[in-house]
């Protein structure tokens, strides 16, 4: 099976590594991976600021680049989200009908990465080893957006080793919301406390999730208050094994 990874703009930024992490997951899975270089942004903090031009000409080039692709993977339910949810509008909007024609037979092979692996390709186990103790933080895209469900916790729970620990309050928002905590940074960081008292709560040496804008937004907090507990995006712990365990920083 062939994949291209739309690794999203936040990720190539920022968090590198969980490109890699995904590339090191999928091929030890034998996908055929791709990379489209031409690649930028879903347009969603462009659409989510009004700016409406900058959104149009992201949904366009990501149908173009894709239109011809057999999957598209991406590790971030938020990126996923906007593409279901706001490029029908944005399209229709365009008035181009083959556009919007593309983009209909394009969505069903846009896959979030917990999706793709259990949906598409029918796996719970990965073959992953983690030894440590973790806690599993829902992103609102992905819980009320995406509905992602069990997923997550059905391929955490086949890790080797790894110690699943139950997060309390699991549908609150961690506060980051993209402009949203820069808006309301008062409101936010009220959400961001409430939020760290239940992580801190597990005992967990990791927080996991399926997006690094709220593993950023947890992390930069836990940075700050000197707390022991990590974060990292589903990625590394999938793409880490017996022979080839998670490092920093990779």
């Amino acid at each position: 099976m062939r994949a291209s990874l739309f690794i999203t703009c936040y990720n190539d930024t920022l968090f590198p590594e969980t490109g890699r992490a995904v590339v090191r997951l999928l091929e030890r899975l034998g996908i055929e991976l791709d990379f489209l270089p031409a690649q930028t942004c879903c347009g969603q903090m462009h659409a989510n600021t009004g700016f409406r031009g900058e959104a149009f000409s992201q949904a366009k080039r990501f149908v173009q680049l894709y239109r011809d692709t057999e999957c598209v993977v991406i590790p971030s339910s938020s990126c996923v989200a906007m593409i279901r949810d706001q490029y029908p509008g944005l399209l229709e909007e365009l008035g181009s009908e083959q556009l919007q024609e593309e983009f209909t037979a394009l969505l069903p092979r846009v896959f979030e990465l917990s999706e793709f692996l259990t949906d598409k390709l029918g796996l719970d186990d990965v073959g992953a080893y983690f030894p440590h103790r973790v806690t599993y933080h829902a992103s609102c895209h992905g819980l009320r957006g995406l509905h992602v469900g069990d997923r997550p916790f059905r391929l955490l729970s086949k890790v080797g080793e790894l110690e699943l620990l139950p997060l309390a309050n699991l549908e609150r928002c961690c506060g980051f919301g993209g402009t949203f905590s820069v808006k309301n940074a008062e409101v936010s960081t009220a959400m961001l406390d409430a939020k760290l008292v239940d992580v801190l709560a597990t005992g967990a040496d990791y927080c996991t999730a399926l997006d690094n804008s709220c593993l950023m937004h947890l992390g930069g907090a836990l940075h700050r208050q000197k707390k022991s507990i990590q974060t990292i995006h589903i990625a590394g712990i999938l793409a880490s094994t017996a022979q080839h365990p998670h490092e920093a920083g990779q």
